[in-house]
């Protein structure tokens, strides 16, 4: 079992998508069923995808299925984050979050490293390089959740 697909809001979806479709070697294109929305797809082309909303979207329960509501801009910051792996170094990592601007750094998540970027200064996506997603499927396990924290 694995996570299929996640979303998020931005000021600028598209730009974000493309990022996340560059990070994740893959491919972005607009999402139609809801209006100036975009959608990121990694390059195994597996059905793993980040959706990406304007920030004036909200999604909400419909009558029959899930429904978008547009109304006022909502950029503050979010709890809501994501972890991708991607197949570029730290280095390009960071690079790419520099070229927009983005704040980044390197940080130690106990179990793993990452590359921690702020997209859009709001949006927390930790990024990882293959080093990074080896220690990442080693050390995030249940069982050494479990030991780290005493949950046993």
């Amino acid at each position: 079992m694995s996570l299929l697909h996640v979303s998020l809001s931005a000021s600028d979806p598209q730009n974000v998508a493309s990022f996340l479709a560059t990070v994740m070697s893959g491919k972005h294109m607009p999402f139609p069923p809801f209006p100036d929305s975009w959608i990121a797809f990694t390059a195994a082309d597996d059905g793993t995808a980040i959706e990406v909303y304007p920030d004036t979207h909200t999604l909400t329960q419909g009558e029959d299925q899930v429904s978008c509501d547009v109304g006022q801009s909502d950029s503050r910051p979010s709890f809501c984050h994501a972890a991708v792996g991607s197949v570029l170094s730290r280095s390009e990592i960071r690079l790419l979050a520099d070229d927009q601007a983005w704040p980044n750094r390197i940080c130690n998540r106990g179990p793993f490293h990452c590359v921690e970027v702020w997209v859009e200064d709001r949006i927390l996506i930790e990024i990882l390089d293959q080093a990074m997603y080896d220690d990442y499927r080693r050390g995030m396990t249940a069982r050494n959740w479990a030991a780290m924290f005493g949950l046993d």
